[in-house]
């Protein structure tokens, strides 16, 4: 049984509660909000529904876990990024659903697309690499000069290009290079002959 002063009767259920059952309130004469926590948020969801906006029902998490609102999963601590500025110190967002929402506002913000518009694109590729037709490309390409997206490409291409810096000259060599074309020195011929015993 709680002492007297160990409790405070609550202004909406009217129930005697422990004290940590109520918010700190600064301006009150006992340092607490008059109604209990349950009933305070109970009131602000009906307020909330009242004036027309999404409620979301109230769900019980088991310590050590968090719940998600943007895949509405329960998921342990060590799922979510760290973040000092909130009360418990994770993030809003599970790890998941952060990096969906981090690639979404990449494709707005880089390439003016929207995830809808990349996977038309990718239809309308065959559901293929631009260059070599692996299937589920991922990496919008575009010109670094205009900004222009010209397609969408695996890791490897999109790497590729970049690697030549989209340098039309160097890729004519490389595929001169590969085919043949380029004279290039035989190297069995100018490596030391402890080299050439290790091929």
């Amino acid at each position: 049984m709680l002492a007297k002063s160990d409790t405070k009767q609550c202004s909406a259920c009217r129930q005697p509660l422990s004290l940590d059952a109520f918010a700190s309130n600064r301006s009150a004469g006992d340092g607490l909000q008059a109604q209990c926590r349950e009933c305070a948020a109970e009131g602000y969801r009906r307020r909330r529904r009242a004036a027309g906006h999404n409620v979301r029902p109230r769900v019980e998490v088991p310590e050590g876990y968090k719940r998600c609102p943007g895949c509405e999963q329960i998921k342990p601590h060590a799922l979510w990024s760290r973040n000092r500025g909130t009360r418990d110190g994770l993030s809003s967002h599970c790890k998941a659903c952060t990096a969906v929402r981090s690639r979404k506002l990449h494709l707005r913000k880089s390439y003016g697309l929207t995830e809808a518009e990349l996977e038309v694109a990718v239809y309308l590729q065959g559901g293929a690499c631009a260059i070599c037709g692996r299937p589920a490309p991922e990496h919008v390409d575009h010109d670094h000069a205009t900004g222009r997206v010209r397609g969408v490409l695996c890791f490897n291409c999109n790497q590729g290009l970049g690697n030549f810096r989209d340098n039309r000259e160097t890729l004519r060599q490389a595929v001169a290079y590969l085919e043949g074309e380029v004279c290039a020195p035989d190297l069995r011929v100018l490596l030391p002959a402890s080299f050439r015993q290790l091929s």
